[in-house]
């Protein structure tokens, strides 16, 4: 621990030199953010900002090692935003109605300074660091699984560590908790197929509106009646469609819900279970009903020995340590578990200089300008607690 916190001091005392440019970086990605695999300008701005030889992989990913012997040690960042209309009154705010509100043009800028400050004192680094810049985290297929499909990454890499900026923590502190701390996440849709009619004589139709209503309200008992309540779980049903006009009975309806557990067993039971209520809850009604899901990321789980490495260096990069931090959000992060160890640190914006308390994929989500410095510095302490491990 000793010469990790000595590599610590001189990194973070490189990282100072290579904030101001960063936090250009920031503003430049913020002002012009790009949906899921088509982030071609992005790559091409840290390319350029790194100012070195880089790869590319996964479409529009972008891979960057500094020199050094033995597996690398990769952290990871983002670079897509989202499909939001920006309702920040920052002045490099997005205009093309897209928008950064997920903290992806903080994680890479912050991680450009990183390993261009790693760069600086290679020699002195314990192991090597692979900066790894991935798309289409908030989109299918997922950017990390393409990663770990194209072998980019296999071969290389010791352990894979990341930060994601998170507003319910305060400014200052960092999470990095044992065990699993995000959800798997499964997107369902449900299609319900009636007879139609006109809506004035309802016994000549066999109504997909109404089957499809009490299939909504069944599923939401799955989570409150037939999981532990003691494991973290969440069913949400976020869209439905049917019908053309208030007086017609329509042929079909749709629905599309998320389905988020921490336990693996209990992603496979709701699975079977919704298709179950779908289907028995159609039928009941004289329709038929099936199920299409779209599999997702598994749940995330930290390696115990680098999130403990993490918090025993925290303090002398000038963290506060915040309670665990779990949530059933979901992160592509998770699928670089089938590669090597990970593990995931939050970083709190609460109480920032200048932010206005928002959600994630709110509208009005903006991290200060200092929240760059703030992410490379807890990049710096997760890649010493890997190369540690």
């Amino acid at each position: 621990m000793p010469m990790c916190t000595e590599i610590l001091e001189l990194l973070l005392a490189r990282l100072q030199d290579e904030l101001p440019r960063a936090l250009e970086l920031r503003r430049r990605l913020h002002g012009a953010p790009e949906l899921a695999h088509r982030e071609h300008r992005t790559a091409s701005a840290i390319a350029d900002a790194l100012d070195g030889e880089v790869r590319r992989a996964a479409g529009t990913g972008v891979i960057a090692t500094t020199a050094g012997t033995g597996a690398a040690v990769a952290v990871r960042a983002e670079l897509d935003g989202l499909p939001v209309h920006e309702r920040t009154d920052a002045v490099y705010a997005s205009g093309n109605g897209a928008m950064h509100a997920c903290g992806h043009d903080v994680h890479a800028a912050a991680l450009v300074a990183f390993l261009r400050a790693a760069r600086t004192i290679a020699d002195r680094l314990p192991a090597p660091v692979m900066g790894v810049f991935q798309p289409s985290e908030e989109a299918y297929p997922s950017g990390a699984q393409l990663l770990v499909q194209d072998g980019s990454l296999s071969d290389a890499v010791a352990a894979i560590v990341g930060v994601h900026v998170q507003p319910d923590l305060p400014w200052g502190s960092i999470s990095v908790a044992d065990g699993t701390i995000n959800a798997s996440c499964d997107n369902v849709r449900l299609v319900v197929h009636g007879q139609p009619a006109h809506g004035a004589y309802p016994h000549l139709a066999r109504d997909p509106i109404l089957a499809i209503s009490s299939i909504i309200v069944a599923l939401h008992t799955l989570v409150s009646r037939r999981l532990d309540p003691l494991h973290p779980a969440v069913l949400t049903v976020g869209e439905i469609h049917g019908g053309t006009a208030e007086n017609v009975i329509p042929s079909h309806a749709t629905a599309s819900l998320t389905i988020r557990t921490h336990d693996p067993a209990d992603r496979r039971a709701l699975r079977e279970m919704v298709s179950e209520i779908v289907e028995s809850t159609a039928r009941a009604h004289g329709c038929e009903g099936r199920v299409e899901v779209t599999a997702g990321e598994p749940a995330l789980t930290n390696d115990e020995r680098i999130s403990h490495s993490a918090r025993e260096l925290a303090p002398a990069a000038g963290f506060r340590l915040a309670p665990p931090f779990r949530s059933c959000g979901s992160d592509d992060f998770s699928f670089f578990g089938d590669v090597a160890p990970i593990a995931m640190a939050f970083a709190g914006l609460s109480g920032g200089p200048g932010f206005t308390a928002r959600p994630l994929h709110h509208p009005q989500f903006l991290p200060p300008d200092e929240a760059v410095g703030m992410v490379a510095r807890a990049q710096a302490v997760l890649y010493l607690a890997a190369a540690q491990r």
